[in-house]
């Protein structure tokens, strides 16, 4: 029998490092934090944490902007305190994936550091990407290099007292390094190797289509900048970049994988990285950004099964991340009725889990946690707030600490009288991982029943999905002995055939009400 890797069935726990609990008292999560929870991931039913960045940093981008890609940041704790955790996350039977960010460093990194203190034309620029801009429209004046936009808002150029102008597709203290320098490649080949050899299981890549911009900086006039061979993202000449990493991983042993942040125009282009000799997965988002319709759902499982079908890898589905509203919140707005974001939720997590593939899952879903909406403005860190003037909120509402126990802020995630790096919502009581450890009818308790299910079907279900017939509001598949029924309407369905082994709302005889799911059983 041909041996599976544990990451292509995987049910990963995105951690959210400065959120997740604060060990040390200063409101801010840490590395022992973690280590402290790890009996709630071993319980939940979890396979693997991914660990959001916890290197060096200023937190102009909350941790996206790395000063130093080979130590732990003094506010999440030491590098001894990581080896600890690393230890302790496989003593629980869980792997660890951390986050790389490749694409850019944060303006206090010490290359960039000596890229401002050297002139124009040196090696120290090189290793960024530097250019002078071009003639305004007045006299005068000079514009930017192109018309490249900021992701965060604003030009991605900033321009220097000496006239020249640096390159950040994010925030002006995230630099793009220049990846047709092979001091850069040779630099995360060593970083790769760093923590590899320190027992992480596997690598998130962040922005992995972003590496290479086109040679000549052409102006994107107009095009998303996502587009395939543009000139920002999915450069032909980042595919080798993958390779030699796959080769370093390959190297190791005990399956390290990487997973990459890809957005790209339509999921066929997500089929270049995951070629054979390159990267083992890529996010799949369209699940995430669909609307609640058995239509889209359907369209988005088809197309991305379609995409990795060619390529032997296994899909990816996610329905929330640190970059994104909660799913609770989305579909409570969608739907217009108070409770039905969280009994769509209940019900998208049993379509997640009866996919093939990997589910990444993202931390305080299991508990229920809605986006928080009404964070003031003086507590917002988010840098979108910021550079787009506060028109948009950014992502501050998905990032609040989490509520682990007790009847108010900070509820457990800090010690008491410690205020949370953002304040965290007065009505969280029940919300609680406290609150709902005991309740049998919690979200908690619904996510480690459905994990638990899943896990005890893993390794029965073929990687295949036999699409059923079904009425207009549902959606009905089988894979094996396992049929899912989703039914987003508003009106009971009949069910399929099948025992029901999990509902996510009880069930009218053989009817499945509207907004619910169903895992029904059968001989075959």
């Amino acid at each position: 029998m041909t041996r599976i890797p544990w990451w292509r069935k995987a049910v990963v726990y995105e951690v959210y490092v400065r959120s997740f609990t604060d060990s040390d008292g200063n409101g801010e999560g840490d590395l022992q934090g973690i280590r402290s929870r790890l009996g709630h991931l071993r319980d939940l039913g979890v396979d693997a944490l991914w660990l959001t960045p916890f290197y060096t940093s200023p937190l102009a981008d909350g941790g996206y902007d790395v000063a130093d890609y080979r130590d732990v940041d003094p506010r999440f704790g030491t590098l001894d305190d990581f080896d600890a955790l690393v230890a302790d996350v496989h003593a629980h039977g869980l792997r660890l994936i951390v986050d790389i960010v490749p694409n850019h460093s944060s303006d206090r990194h010490r290359w960039f550091r000596e890229a401002l203190a050297s002139p124009p034309g040196s090696a120290e620029r090189s290793r960024y990407i530097f250019r002078p801009g071009r003639p305004g429209e007045r006299p005068g004046e000079e514009d930017p290099p192109n018309d490249w936009p900021s992701a965060f808002g604003g030009p991605a150029w900033t321009r220097l007292d000496d006239g020249e102008w640096y390159l950040h597709l994010y925030a002006r203290e995230q630099p793009d390094f220049n990846w047709r320098n092979p001091e850069v490649a040779q630099e995360f080949e060593d970083v790769l190797r760093f923590w590899l050899d320190r027992g992480v299981d596997g690598f998130r890549i962040d922005v992995a289509a972003g590496l290479f911009k086109d040679a000549s900086f052409r102006d994107l006039g107009g095009s998303d900048r996502r587009v395939l061979n543009g000139p920002i993202c999915s450069r032909p000449e980042v595919h080798g970049v993958y390779r030699r990493w796959r080769q370093i991983l390959d190297e190791y042993d005990g399956d390290r994988m990487a997973i990459g942040e890809v957005w790209t125009d339509g999921p066929e282009d997500l089929a270049l990285y995951l070629r054979p000799d390159e990267l083992h997965q890529v996010f799949q988002f369209d699940l995430q950004l669909a609307s609640w319709s058995a239509t889209a759902f359907h369209d988005v499982i088809v197309a991305a099964l379609k995409a990795v079908a060619p390529t032997g890898a296994a899909p990816t589905w996610v329905l929330s991340s640190h970059d994104s509203v909660r799913h609770v919140t989305r579909y409570e707005r969608a739907g217009g009725l108070p409770g039905i974001g969280r009994a769509r939720a209940r019900a998208a997590l049993l379509l997640l889990l009866a996919l093939p593939g990997s589910a990444y899952l993202y931390q305080g879903e299991e508990l229920g946690l809605p986006e928080v909406t009404d964070l003031p403005d003086e507590a917002r860190q988010d840098p979108i707030f910021e550079r787009t003037n506060g028109e948009l909120a950014g992502r501050d509402g998905c990032r609040v600490p989490l509520p682990w126990s007790g009847d108010a802020e900070p509820y457990g995630f800090s010690p008491d009288g410690v205020r949370p790096w953002l304040p965290m919502p007065p009505d969280w009581a029940s919300l609680t991982a406290e609150a709902q450890a005991s309740d049998p009818s919690s979200m908690l308790a619904w996510y480690r029943d459905a994990l638990a299910q899943r896990r005890r079907l893993a390794d029965v279900l073929p990687e295949d999905v036999e699409w059923l017939d079904s009425p207009g509001t549902a959606l009905f598949f089988r894979r094996g002995p396992l049929t899912c029924a989703l039914n987003c309407g508003e009106n009971p369905v009949r069910l399929p055939p099948g025992t029901p082994l999990l509902t996510s709302a009880p069930l009218y005889g053989d009817l499945l009400p509207g907004d619910t799911a169903a895992w029904l059983t059968s001989s075959r």
